[in-house]
């Protein structure tokens, strides 16, 4: 027997108390009148930008005039026309460095939270969602759920290889509590809800 197997059996054998999984179920759901303000005013809380496309409003359009000095603006959405490169052609990971706007398409929004569930199903590097300056997510505004109770409940019927939930830019305030954006992932996030 291992050490760590006999540490193991150790605490079984000394354990008296016995607890039963707590009920999962939600006695007061968090809910909004309106999930996509509540959506908008959450990611303007973390710290990102939420843009509702109006009718006949273009995407590409929308991201110029966000991201005005933009040069390398990547992606691998057919429909994104001032893409100037798919990331998807690149020879390796590392070429995607230098990325100023990445555009990506999310499954889901938190309303709740303002995250924004992405999942690697047409990227080939997942790194393009965290090492691009700024972020762009397409979001369908019908896929606003309310909390993460609903948006876990969403992700069990769907499969994917690689998912995050993004929630705003990156930010940390480990380094002598002053507050950096940029540190593990995009400086700017904005969602357009399509």
């Amino acid at each position: 027997m291992s050490s760590r197997e006999s540490i193991l059996e150790s605490i079984k054998k000394h354990t008296k108390a016995k607890h039963e999984m707590p009920s999962l179920e939600i006695i007061n759901p968090l809910t909004y009148a309106d999930n996509i303000q509540a959506f908008c005013d959450m990611e303007k809380i973390v710290g990102g930008t939420a843009h509702v496309l109006k009718q006949g409003e273009d995407i590409d359009q929308v991201i110029k005039t966000y991201f005005p000095d933009a040069k390398r603006i990547g992606s691998v959405l057919p429909f994104i026309k001032c893409a100037t490169y798919n990331p998807n052609e690149v020879e390796k990971v590392q070429d995607l460095n230098g990325t100023d706007v990445a555009v990506v398409q999310g499954k889901i929004g938190v309303a709740e939270n303002a995250a924004v569930w992405v999942s690697q199903e047409l990227e080939t590097y997942k790194a393009i969602y965290f090492i691009a300056e700024a972020l762009v997510v397409l979001v369908d505004r019908n896929e606003i759920k309310t909390n993460m109770h609903e948006a876990y409940a969403w992700l069990e019927k769907h499969d994917y290889k690689f998912g995050a939930f993004i929630s705003g830019p990156s930010k940390t305030a480990d380094i002598e509590q002053a507050l950096v954006f940029g540190a593990h992932g995009a400086r700017q996030v904005l969602v357009i809800l399509t």
